[in-house]
């Protein structure tokens, strides 16, 4: 099914080989074709993340995916047409999407196909506007809290809390019951997981041994997991508050990647986009206030100007608007 009249070409940032900020252009391509099992979405906007990067630099880059790339694997819109065998959206449906596969090209564009079962219902409680700026880093983060399987009143140590998925790993912890100590990066950092609930809020940035004085006297127990949003020397320290047994969880791609010690088990994963996700992930953003923190928005005509952002500190994540 199909609303209305769908151009044949449409604006979309690409790039025909791999390199810095400055391969990308725009330029008109076609449309995208759909599948049976496909939606085509009107796309509002899309995430800029470090994995969009990696994918420029063509050290990430999606199976199946042929030059010139669309990248972009997240992002908002609505569908305007749906494939045969789709039943879970329909037209006229706000929808998020995580597609890491994508070989029709990303959501850096005004239009993009996308397997059906990758895409939601915008939850309540997300600004349409923010929606894109979402969809990875939530389900990076839910995939994390899942590998770590901790029990409620348990006390988990978020590394790079301010970030990304680290400030949606805040918010995500909390509704599962944790007490949550969120290592920040600078003042906003700080100011930012505070207002997200954080239990004990620090800078990453400051005398290590002050912090560790603060974690210890937070959990004089021990801290039972770390979920590592980035790595580093800060971050092997930080290993020492840990119970004994106790594990460090960080999504492929860290680096580097967190260091092994006795009685400290280190543990690699990956996001993933699921319709069983998808509903778990919003069934957790609906039980309350949920933040998308939007650090800064560019029109799809400056996306060189985001790709040279993602390599500076900032609070949240990126945002590129289409429509």
């Amino acid at each position: 099914m199909v609303d209305g009249d769908v151009p044949e070409r449409m604006q979309a940032a690409a790039f025909d080989g791999f390199g810095g900020p400055e391969v990308i252009t725009l330029r008109k391509l076609p449309i995208p074709e759909v599948a049976d099992d496909e939606v085509l979405i009107k796309v509002w906007s899309a995430g800029v993340g470090v994995w969009d990067a990696y994918e420029r630099e063509g050290v990430l880059v999606p199976e199946g995916s042929t030059l010139p790339i669309v990248p972009g694997s997240d992002g908002a819109g609505t569908v305007i047409a749906t494939g045969g065998k789709v039943t879970n959206l329909a037209v006229g449906d706000l929808v998020y999407v995580s597609a890491t596969t994508r070989p029709k090209g990303g959501l850096y564009a005004e239009y993009a196909s996308v397997k059906a079962e990758y895409a939601a219902k915008v939850p309540d409680g997300v600004p349409p506007e923010h929606a894109g700026a979402m969809p990875t880093d939530a389900l990076t983060a839910l995939a994390g809290l899942d590998a770590l399987s901790l029990s409620a009143g348990a006390w988990l140590l978020i590394f790079g809390a301010s970030g990304g998925q680290g400030h949606l790993a805040v918010q995500l912890a909390k509704r599962q019951g944790l007490n949550v100590i969120a290592v920040a990066s600078g003042a906003d950092g700080v100011a930012l997981v505070t207002r997200l609930g954080a239990d004990v809020s620090l800078d990453g940035h400051g005398d290590l041994t002050e912090v560790l004085a603060r974690i210890r006297d937070a959990a004089p127990g021990g801290v039972d997991a770390i979920l590592a949003m980035a790595g580093g020397g800060t971050l092997d320290q930080l290993t020492e508050v840990l119970v004994d047994g106790g594990v460090v969880a960080f999504a492929h791609g860290v680096r580097p990647e967190p260091q092994e010690r006795p009685g400290v088990t280190v543990r690699a994963y990956d996001g993933e986009s699921s319709p069983r996700q998808l509903q778990r992930l919003n069934e957790l953003i609906e039980a309350g206030p949920f933040v998308v923190h939007v650090a800064q928005t560019f029109p799809l005509g400056k996306v060189r100007e985001a790709h040279q952002r993602l390599q500076t500190s900032y609070a949240g994540k990126l945002l590129l608007t289409v429509a």
